[in-house]
């Protein structure tokens, strides 16, 4: 590459890199303010918040990448458009393919990158995530019961802890639990605790009683103990399966799956896209490089500014959006029209290359020209 076009790359990868911290610092306060909910009603640890925040951002790169690379593209070719720096390179015979290969070249990486991402990393990632939180969900070792609040354990089983006077340790407990619906039971302690036992975890209550109601019979019967196990798993069993969402399984698993696997088969269809969209979808960051080059520099120089071809470059871009995931919706639908999924992510790219090889001219302003008398007249 030339000097200049080492300067345009190094610009466009600054810009690019910014642009995807300042996305990805925003989604993430999004998500951690959904996160936060966890910690302060459940109370979840710090680093596991960090963990559960962190495993969503590979997903959400793969969106911000191709859209941080159409805005720096952008920024990049209008601020040296008004500053006349693309209108001296061409006036020193600099062709508009030589003007777009640092874009092209940061395009080309970018789909690299999110073809990391999207067939390998946000796969694994957000299954670890939906792991951590299923196990979340339904681990009481790792889930802090509020003081104060009736905690819905279940349908069937309610739990009310007056104070907390450590990490596990409960005062002025009481449990309600209706898993049997012809005998429902209170449960009062002054005391207890939350232990992790190979069955699964437990309160150990000490000094209580346990009141017991028979629906058949409506008769009340009264258990005073000095220590009571009440078993939490049994509350909210854990399911041995849970189902896997597209996103989170692996692109051979996708590529090669039945019917048969599905739960539903009328899902099935989402399944196959989710494969092919993790083929598709990284493409759209090169053909959006190429759309914000060829907006800005080509047409008419204009000393007013490029605000209308922003504008036009941004509709564009909005609309091949917005068409992608109508593309996506519909295809899940009806895989015949599985090709059309790959057709518009590649028009992006060849309409541009095309414009750029076989229609190279980039109209420059004309020089002025100054009125000049005859020679020997006034």
């Amino acid at each position: 590459m030339k000097q200049f076009q080492i300067y345009l790359l190094r610009q466009l990868l600054t810009a690019m890199a910014i642009v995807t911290l300042v996305m990805t610092g925003i989604i993430w306060l999004f998500v951690s303010v959904r996160a936060v909910e966890s910690i302060v009603n459940r109370g979840l640890s710090m680093s596991l918040f960090f963990t559960l925040t962190g495993l969503q951002l590979p997903n959400f790169l793969v969106l911000i990448i191709p859209i941080a690379l159409f805005i720096s593209g952008i920024f990049v070719y209008n601020r040296l458009n008004s500053d006349r720096e693309i209108l001296v390179l061409r006036a020193a015979g600099v062709s508009p393919i030589a003007l777009a290969q640092p874009i092209i070249v940061l395009g080309s990486a970018a789909v690299a990158v999110c073809y990391l991402f999207s067939l390998y990393l946000t796969p694994l990632s957000y299954q670890m995530f939906r792991d951590l939180q299923w196990d979340v969900r339904y681990s009481f070792t790792n889930i802090l019961l509020r003081e104060g609040v009736f905690n819905t354990i279940s349908n069937t089983t309610t739990v009310y802890i007056r104070e907390r006077t450590g990490r596990d340790e409960l005062r002025g407990l009481l449990i309600h639990d209706t898993r049997d619906p012809e005998k429902e039971s209170t449960i009062i302690a002054e005391r207890g605790a939350v232990a992790d036992t190979p069955t699964g975890p437990r309160v150990l209550m000490f000094d209580g009683s346990r009141q017991e109601l028979n629906i058949k019979t409506n008769k009340l019967s009264i258990l005073y103990f000095d220590r009571y196990s009440f078993d939490l798993g049994g509350a909210a069993a854990k399911p041995e399966d849970r189902f896997r969402e597209p996103r989170e399984r692996s692109t051979d698993e996708l590529l090669f799956l039945e019917k048969t696997d599905v739960g539903n088969p009328n899902d099935f269809g989402r399944f196959v896209v989710e494969a092919h969209q993790r083929f598709t979808g990284p493409l759209g960051a090169l053909g959006f490089g190429l759309i914000a080059f060829l907006f800005i520099v080509y047409g008419e120089y204009s000393r007013r500014g490029q605000a209308s071809r922003i504008i036009n470059a941004a509709a564009l871009f909005v609309i091949l959006e917005i068409c992608q995931v109508g593309l996506i919706n519909t295809v899940a639908r009806n895989l015949v029209l599985l090709p059309v999924l790959y057709f518009a992510v590649i028009l992006p790219i060849v309409v541009p290359l095309a414009i750029l090889i076989y229609q190279p001219q980039i109209k420059l302003p004309s020089v002025p020209k100054w009125r000049t008398g005859t020679p020997g007249t006034a």
